[in-house]
């Protein structure tokens, strides 16, 4: 039994599937960032889903794919704490780019690929290895474009008064704006990116109204310039994504793209289908 999992920092997307390609279950669990989470956090995600529980000991490969895998002590973090977990299995954890690079790019081509969902990346692949020009810091100062960015902004907006008084009637019937949730949300419980991130939703429900657009299009504008734009041939390889961010925001990201001449690729919600064909002709 392989598992096949792609993780963000919201949730994580679990398939087992045999030497064939059949699928024997699918799962979710919260997401398992390394950078946020303790050896004892991750495991308690893992034991929360009986599927996982159950086949801890049938598993012969792990395949997992993660945010906050981006360096090596986080690797071997979080391969340490798997292969406890799953005695019996070949442990493999990989950066979530790597992932987005299986699901969205013909084998041996070249592209930028990107993720844009709670957080966001961006690494070139030249057909063979991955690159990556920026380093991640993580939400606090970097993550441009992604959920949780968006829902910082939104929150400082309607805090600084900032927010047209239609959407704010709106925003206060969605979500608990009081100083002391918010505050605990941030400073008290696991995953505040993931909750900043869910402020999103507003953000794209409302994307026709010109206050949202215009936060829409300046995240878009500094993913471009901060991130796409360090790699010198950005206007010569197509772009792929893969996030929810991107996913719902498409045509935003189509009109953002046209006006720096750049070709959008393939753009999906989540990588796990992509995988499973990925691992298949892999074996």
């Amino acid at each position: 039994m392989k598992l096949i999992v792609d993780s963000g920092s919201t949730k994580a997307d679990w398939i087992a599937i045999d030497d064939s390609g059949k699928v024997l279950f699918t799962t979710q669990t919260l997401g398992l960032n390394p950078e946020i989470l303790d050896e004892t956090e991750v495991v308690e995600r893992l034991n929360d889903r009986f599927d996982i529980l159950q086949n801890k000991n049938e598993a012969t490969h792990l395949f997992f794919y993660g945010a906050g895998c981006g360096t090596e002590r986080m690797k071997v973090f979080l391969s340490q704490v798997f292969q406890a977990y799953f005695p019996n299995a070949i442990v493999v954890v990989e950066e979530d780019t790597y992932a987005a690079v299986y699901a969205t790019t013909p084998k041996g081509e070249k592209a930028i690929v990107s993720i844009l969902g709670t957080g966001s990346n961006c690494s070139y692949f030249d057909g063979k290895e991955l690159h990556q020009k920026v380093q991640s810091l993580g939400y606090i100062v970097m993550d441009d474009c992604s959920g949780n960015v968006f829902g910082k902004e939104l929150i400082r907006k309607y805090y600084f008064n900032k927010m047209p008084q239609h959407l704010a009637v709106e925003f206060e019937k969605e979500y608990d704006m009081t100083p002391d949730y918010i505050k605990s949300k941030l400073y008290k419980e696991a995953n505040p990116n993931a909750y900043l991130a869910t402020f999103a939703k507003f953000l794209i429900q409302h994307k026709e109204d010109p206050f949202c657009k215009k936060i829409i299009y300046k995240g878009m504008k500094s993913f471009v310039k901060n991130y796409i734009r360090q790699y010198d041939n950005y206007q010569e390889v197509p772009v792929h994504f893969v996030g929810s961010i991107a996913f719902y925001l498409k045509d935003e990201l189509q009109v953002t793209f046209d006006k720096y001449q750049i070709k959008l690729g393939n753009v999906l919600r989540r990588p796990i289908d992509g995988l499973i064909a990925y691992h298949v002709a892999n074996k």
